[in-house]
């Protein structure tokens, strides 16, 4: 034994009057000191992402593991996963909002860092033995640049709850930048008993406007809506952005208000928004019985979808609305926390403010992803346009993906069918798909590009599992539609119609016999929405 550890190791036991604990904890420092020969225990490890091409310092995310795999701890950087499972794989990743330093292990290291969805992921392996500090400098490859052609990332839905309002105002400056969005919309809303910890509901314009000095646009919003029940399916939700004044009710009905009737319904709230400029966006897929009255009416902007969960699916949510001709951007959001990479893209030419990119949104010029990026060109057109045929004939596609992650194909889906794939293939450190083909349009049809969908409990055609992120959720991907009008027909399912009608009549039943109505008044004024649209239905299918 070296003579100064000899020295340490007796002047540390010399005090025997200590406690028993105090002392086992000197020999076990002492011991850990003489097995590590002197050498430190940890190390204090300074941590920086950089564009690989730039060299530019990046804000982004970084998880690290020891020697035998196990993640480690980063603090003090802010967990990824702040408010979230602490065993899900996102709380594996710690945001990095530029140099940092953190303590890790004396020994073997390997620090994964990624930052946004263009850049491939960096990884470097370290040996810290011996060392008391040490940098680790990770250089990411950007593969695409969505900014450079207008396309600017927004999440529409997002909520804090539990949280001081110090961590949530660390959570909303950091996590946002880091994973490369452009726009959030932080909403407000309201569930008796339970909203006390809504921290999210705290932030004024001025915080917005202070919190969009980090780098990140941040907008308002509400979610206005109708539970049957605590969680029960009601009249839906819908949100509300870029609103000047809150909706009121927020939230409608004793299910979720504790307190007064099932009144009024959700389009009157809409129609409220409407009028003051807002944007109005129908959340969490096909969840509740107003979303198509309120889409057949003109009175909502874009389809939230994936917003809160993988249920549903693009069917029920997107594909029967476009079958009877409507118009349907697709939007999503994270609506609990950040919880993965989900956001929607849309270009906007000149500054970027929330009001053009909702415009953008509207226009239908979107498409949704939580990894892989879209590109589609149909007759030379862009996502959101309309190809028009005088006649029967063919028209050029072009789709293109690149993700970080193997997406493994993209699919063509025409009027709610696939009929092109592309399989995916490595492209350096990062996965790319191209489909090239002339499709044959002998009917008005609606087109769109996806990767394969998440598995869908219930649903036959959607079992198959899909690859995940590197937080952990099932990889998705998808544009709003461009739209083919052949001889100046747009496209008119009856099957899907007349399938829609009949939900609208069993909600009205439903409706009938769950809700509580201070009279008739109130009564006539929830149903008149639905019997609304039923008529609206009607006439299409005399018509067609």
């Amino acid at each position: 034994m070296p003579a100064h550890l000899a020295r340490s190791v007796t002047s540390r036991l010399a005090p025997l009057a200590r406690p028993p604990a105090a002392l086992l904890a000197v020999l076990a420092g002492a011991l850990l000191a003489l097995a590590a020969g002197g050498r430190p225990a940890t190390s204090k490890l300074a941590i920086e992402l950089t564009d690989a091409e730039t060299g530019a310092v990046l804000p982004g995310l970084v998880r690290a593991r020891d020697a035998s795999g196990k993640p480690l701890r980063l603090e003090p950087l802010l967990c990824r996963g702040k408010g979230l499972d602490a065993a899900a794989a996102i709380s594996q990743w710690w945001v990095v909002p530029g140099r940092s330093t953190v303590e890790v292990p004396a020994g073997k290291v390997t620090v994964e860092a990624i930052a946004g969805l263009e850049r491939e992921l960096a990884r470097l392996e370290l040996d810290l033995t011996g060392r008391e500090a040490a940098e680790a400098r990770l250089a990411l490859v950007r593969f695409r640049d969505p900014a450079a052609k207008g396309l600017r990332s927004a999440n529409t839905h997002l909520h804090l709850s539990s949280l001081s309002r110090e961590e949530a105002w660390r959570y909303l400056r950091e996590i946002p930048k880091a994973d490369g969005l452009d726009i959030v919309f932080l909403s407000y809303l309201e569930r008796a008993g339970d909203d006390v910890g809504y921290v999210s509901n705290g932030f004024s314009a001025a915080d917005l406007a202070e919190l969009s000095k980090s780098g990140v646009l941040f907008g308002n919003g509400e979610e206005h809506r109708h539970n049957f029940g605590p969680q029960g399916e009601g009249y839906g939700h819908v949100m509300l952005l870029d609103i000047l004044k809150l909706v009121q009710p927020v939230s409608i009905g004793p299910g979720i208000a504790k307190r007064g009737t099932d009144a009024p319904p959700l389009q009157k709230g809409i129609d409220e928004a409407r009028r003051d400029g807002a944007t109005t966006l129908w959340c969490h897929n096909d969840w509740g019985f107003e979303d198509v009255p309120n889409w057949l009416s003109g009175r909502l902007d874009a389809q939230n979808i994936f917003d809160g969960g993988e249920h549903g699916s693009y069917r029920e949510s997107f594909y029967r609305l476009l079958d009877v001709g409507l118009r349907v951007p697709f939007s999503t959001g994270t609506d609990w926390f950040q919880y993965d990479f989900s956001r929607v893209y849309a270009p906007v030419a000149g500054p970027l403010t929330t009001k053009a990119w909702l415009r953008s949104l509207a226009a239908g010029r979107s498409f949704i992803t939580n990894g892989p990026l879209l590109e589609l060109e149909v007759g030379g057109r862009g996502v959101g346009s309309t190809v028009r045929l005088e006649r029967p004939g063919k028209i050029h596609v072009v789709a293109r993906a690149a993700g970080r992650t193997d997406f493994e194909r993209i699919e063509l889906v025409r009027s709610g069918k696939v009929v092109e794939t592309a399989a995916s293939r490595r492209a350096g450190g990062h996965f790319e798909a191209e489909l090239r083909v002339d499709l044959e349009a002998r009917e008005p049809c609606w087109l769109a590009l996806r990767t394969p969908p998440p598995p869908v409990p219930g649903d036959p055609e959607l079992q198959a599992a899909v690859p995940a992120n590197e937080l952990g959720k099932p990889l998705f991907a998808h544009t709003s539609p461009v739209y083919v009008e052949v001889a100046g027909k747009g496209v008119f399912d009856r099957a899907v119609a007349e399938s829609l009608l009949q939900e609208m009549e069993s909600n009205v039943k439903l409706i009938e016999e769950k809700a509580v109505f201070a009279g008739d008044h109130e009564r006539e004024h929830v149903l008149a929405v639905h019997r609304t649209a039923m008529e609206v239905l009607r006439r299409r299918l005399r018509e067609e």
